[in-house]
């Protein structure tokens, strides 16, 4: 699901639910809240989705041929020598 999609989705949600609580005569206190909680549970189950999209995905073969570079890169590396992405200024 694309972050567009919920957002849309996720304003009709708090929409119907901030009608259906001021037609069933809440407060705008309890209102609030209702929408409040309303959010919170929409943006938890958003984040559950899309955690086990990318839990539930497979590397794919261009993941593997560069951790097998790596693993040869780190092979040819001598002991007391470091690989570092920073670069020294000095």
């Amino acid at each position: 699901m694309s972050l567009p999609k919920f957002i849309v989705g996720m304003i009709f949600a708090l929409a119907i639910v901030i009608g259906w609580s001021y037609f069933d005569g809440a407060s705008p206190g309890a209102i609030l809240l209702r929408a409040v909680v309303c959010a919170v549970i929409i943006q938890a189950g958003y984040f559950l989705l899309v955690f086990a999209m990318i839990g539930g995905t497979t590397p794919t073969s261009a993941d593997k041929a560069r951790e097998a570079d790596r693993g040869t890169i780190l092979n040819k590396v001598a002991d007391g020598e470091k690989l570092s992405a920073r670069r020294s200024l000095h």
